[in-house]
């Protein structure tokens, strides 16, 4: 039996009520209040069985900690069952702490340039990036090697734009249930909605300028 699991089988696990399936995979935040308190968290994590097997991207700020899980090899990207028992047993120490999660905090982004040939574009985004193709979609992703900055998916345009050029655009993760109302808010703000026939995976807003953005989850794409 494999140990990929989709995204709705990680939703549906018990115990993984903290974690949020974004983009990058699964996701939780622990407020803290202070950096003493998250490397309390950070140290308690790396001890925990099955960290070294799962290699969690830990990111810790002055107001709270970040876990994320992604597995990536070279036919595969996403979750594993080792991953909803890791994310088990982090909620477990964080609560021994006297930590809790607030998954309405959690979100990724997604650098989205368009191209009728990505193949010959890639590489001055590599070169000027200093990043890396990602390995299970290397001629369509590109990647921080050290997991610090925003990764960027090249999108194949059928035809250019009217005015000859590229079109970048980007990706904002959400959990499903905050969506709603992050579209809400962009609408309120002077946004508009270009797309909405891919709901619920994205919706694409355009600002009053017609730059894009898409509030994307990972509902419908198991």
């Amino acid at each position: 039996m494999t140990d990929n699991i989709s995204p709705k089988q990680f939703r549906e696990s018990e115990g993984v009520d903290d974690w949020r399936v974004l983009g990058d995979g699964a996701n939780a935040y622990f407020r803290t209040g202070s950096f003493a308190a998250g490397v309390r968290l950070v140290q308690a994590i790396s001890e925990l069985p099955g960290f070294d097997d799962n290699r969690p991207e830990v990111d810790l700020r002055h107001d709270g900690v970040t876990v994320r899980m992604l597995k990536i090899t070279d036919d595969y990207a996403g979750m594993t069952r080792g991953h909803v028992e890791l994310a088990r047993r982090i909620s477990g120490v964080a609560r021994q702490l006297g930590l809790s999660a607030d998954p309405s905090a959690v979100q990724s982004l997604l650098v989205i340039p368009g191209a009728t040939d990505r193949a010959k574009v890639m590489p001055f985004w590599r070169a000027v990036l200093g990043y890396e193709p990602r390995r299970d979609s290397p001629a369509e992703d590109l990647v921080d090697p050290h997991g610090r900055a925003v990764p960027f998916w090249f999108e194949q345009m059928k035809e250019p734009r009217p005015d000859g050029g590229g079109a970048i655009h980007i990706a904002i993760w959400v959990p499903y249930e905050q969506a709603e109302a992050r579209i809400a808010g962009a609408l309120a703000a002077g946004g508009r909605v270009v797309r909405d026939k891919f709901a619920p995976s994205w919706w694409t807003l355009a600002d009053a300028a017609g730059n894009e953005a898409d509030i994307a989850t990972t509902m419908g794409r198991d």
